[in-house]
């Protein structure tokens, strides 16, 4: 979106430049900080206004009376993830969780049931993740989808790996018992494109009898000795001392309505992902890259 002729090439606008872009008065844009009006955030005593927020909150501003009247309630839908988890508790920004799949959250996110949905959906065809029409998210208007991280997924096994797996490959094997997830998780979708890839047939596989809801049920299943092996992210198998076979990086991401970005809850969450502590716990954690947390990857 550009909004004047001759735009800054920076992602972080000075006080300036957002009211050169946003055709203000510098004054003006003060005014809007001081009373909580405009995104922005604060470095060494700087004002610095993300280029693609400052975006949203125009769009926002637009839809005007598009806006439904119904309160969303603060929850977070979709898929599961470990640093997510943490940082929702750490931050305070009073946001709940309901992790029941990719594909239960944007059922809830359409129907105005949730407020944010995570979401790490492959498309085969085009090796993207979280494609709004693959998602049967391509009719809404106001959609905006929000790098969270880039996640590392494998094969958990158990402590040393003493069934000598090495990949997918093996999971073919008759003496293996393979732990799975529910058909709407994202990890579900994953697991099927990287058989596929390998030429297996998934019904050949030994499966588990019922699928893992969670990242951490899975991870419970091969560590309780249930199954053998399973696909989840890294930070499971740290989190439950398991051995991790690394296969595939994926994206995981956050989509919401563009108004919902702005609520308070929200706005905490997104500030909290700047805090150093992040970082520092998701190197604890394993198999995160936050390089992109936070930018904008869609914006209807």
């Amino acid at each position: 979106m550009q909004l004047n002729d001759a735009p800054t090439p920076h992602y972080y606008l000075t006080t300036s430049e957002v009211a050169a872009y946003l055709r203000l008065k510098p004054r003006k844009v003060y005014d809007l900080v001081s009373q909580g009006l405009i995104p922005c955030t604060k470095v060494t005593g700087k004002l610095l206004f993300p280029r693609e927020v400052i975006d949203l909150w125009i769009m926002n501003h637009l839809e005007g009376d598009q806006r439904s009247t119904r309160a969303v309630p603060p929850i977070v839908a979709g898929s599961q993830d470990p640093l997510l988890d943490w940082a929702l508790r750490e931050s305070g920004a009073g946001l709940a969780t309901l992790c029941q799949g990719s594909g239960d959250g944007t059922r809830r996110l359409l129907e105005g049931d949730a407020m944010v949905a995570g979401m790490h959906i492959l498309d085969p065809e085009s090796g993207g993740y979280n494609v709004p029409g693959r998602l049967g998210l391509g009719g809404m208007r106001d959609l905006v989808i929000l790098r969270w991280a880039r996640r590392r997924q494998g094969l958990l096994v158990a402590p040393a790996n003493p069934r000598g797996i090495q990949g997918i490959a093996d999971l073919a094997r008759p003496d293996l018992r393979v732990a799975h997830r529910q058909p709407e998780a994202g990890a579900d979708t994953l697991f099927r494109w990287l058989l596929q890839r390998e030429g297996l047939d998934r019904a050949r596989l030994n499966l588990t009898p019922h699928p893992a809801l969670t990242e951490d049920d899975l991870a419970l299943s091969v560590h309780q000795g249930e199954a053998d092996a399973g696909l989840a992210v890294e930070a499971a198998a740290r989190r439950h001392d398991l051995t991790f076979i690394p296969l595939h990086w994926e994206c995981f991401d956050l989509a919401m309505r563009r108004r919902s970005y702005f609520e308070p809850a929200v706005q905490a969450l997104m500030r909290f992902a700047a805090n150093p502590r992040l970082q520092a716990h998701a190197e604890e954690m394993h198999g995160y890259d936050l390089s992109g947390l936070g930018r904008v990857v869609f914006n209807a």
